[in-house]
């Protein structure tokens, strides 16, 4: 490789890598809670005891249950409904219109088999951390904001890669030089943990980048393949009497045996169409449970209009979400996630303190530094 090859990637490392070190140092700290969500919130918000019942005992009509959600708030209408994986409760969300803004939403939780009150899930410290992870607690262009810092944290993985075989050309994998400068020792293991923790970080670099764009790529969606499905009836104009919910989600259930419900989306919400109930079915596997079959049922006439798969890209975005933070391979893959994100935050606060203990040479030197740091064992 060329002096200029090495200065180009050299430039390349060091700008990608100053103007996201910042976010994706806050990513990461916020992110390392995130990873143990679940637990931590069953520690902070233990589950409310359900009624004992006999084993087997059937679930209430969904239509029943969305009576029961009606009590509250009368003026009110279904959103979404939503199924708890592990234990018979059936989440009902309301709001006033089907484009009602989150912080206006009701959240109402009922035990499935008694339509019994639940309560209902009361967001805490973690929802605010997952908020500040997210977006910056500052909406959606925050969130593309961090999606882009997302890229250029993955070209300066792909540059510093591209940096470390000439560095690396007369070195052992490893090595630490000792009894040097104090800034030569962070300059190896920097480079050394980068190299550990590549595919790691590459990983969540993408999924995370990919979980930015969750609303762009849901209207993708939205615009082509849901438009489709949604104009190839007749519709019937959608009055206050609506076919059953309990019914839609059984036709679409007929379709998929082997499957069972996620959630359900309402006319008019960002996973439907405006005709239709979305009846969203998942896998029993870890794997395929993050992977989502949809069920379009006319609202009207409660005709099943469509059970298509998703196309590729909502596919990976439902693997990337999970991906993202350790969610498929239990708690032992979550303590991986965990030892990772720690190891790249010291990769990233090591790169900054570089940075700031830099000689103060122009670039050329810095590019020297690496051309004849392995010719010094």
């Amino acid at each position: 490789m060329t002096r200029g090859t090495i200065k180009t990637w050299y430039l390349v490392h060091k700008w990608t890598s100053l103007i996201c070190t910042a976010f994706l140092l806050m990513l990461c700290v916020t992110g390392l809670p995130l990873i143990f969500q679940d637990e931590i919130d069953g520690w902070l918000n233990p589950p409310a005891p359900m009624a004992t019942l006999p084993a087997g005992t059937p679930s209430l009509s969904l239509d029943a249950i969305l009576k029961r959600a009606a009590a509250p708030a009368p003026g009110d209408m279904p959103l979404y409904i939503s199924f708890d994986d592990d234990r018979p409760i059936v989440y009902v969300t309301t709001g006033a219109t089907a484009d009602v803004a989150p912080a206006a939403m009701h959240f109402l939780a009922f035990d499935a088999r008694t339509g019994a009150t639940m309560p209902p899930y009361v967001p805490g410290v973690m929802a605010f951390i997952l908020e500040l992870h997210t977006d910056m607690l500052l909406g959606f262009w925050a969130e593309i904001f961090l999606g882009v810092m997302g890229l250029l944290f993955f070209v300066a993985i792909v540059s510093g890669v591209v940096l470390y075989a000439p560095f690396m050309a007369k070195l052992d994998f490893g090595t630490l030089r000792r009894g040097r400068s104090k800034r030569l020792g962070w300059l190896d293991r920097h480079n050394l943990l980068g190299i550990v923790t590549l595919a790691w970080a590459s990983v969540v670099g993408v999924t995370g980048t990919i979980n930015t764009f969750v609303v762009p790529i849901t209207n993708i969606w939205k615009a082509n393949g849901l438009a489709a499905i949604a104009a190839s009836e007749t519709r019937t104009p959608l009055g206050p009497n609506r076919a059953s919910v309990q019914a839609a989600l059984d036709a679409v259930q007929r379709k998929a045996p082997d499957m069972e419900p996620q959630f359900i989306a309402f006319p008019g919400v960002v996973f439907s169409s405006k005709h239709h109930y979305a009846v969203f079915m998942k896998g029993t596997t870890p794997m395929t449970s993050k992977l989502l079959l949809p069920g379009f049922v006319d609202a009207a006439t409660g005709r099943l209009d469509s059970v298509t798969p998703m196309p590729w890209y909502m596919q990976a975005m439902l693997l990337a979400q999970p991906l993202h933070f350790g969610d498929y391979g239990g708690l032992v893959m979550k303590i991986v996630w965990a030892v990772f994100d720690v190891l790249t935050i010291v990769v990233l606060g090591s790169g900054l303190y570089l940075w700031l203990r830099r000689k103060g040479g122009p670039s050329e030197q810095r590019v020297r530094e690496v051309v004849m740091a392995g010719e010094t064992a």
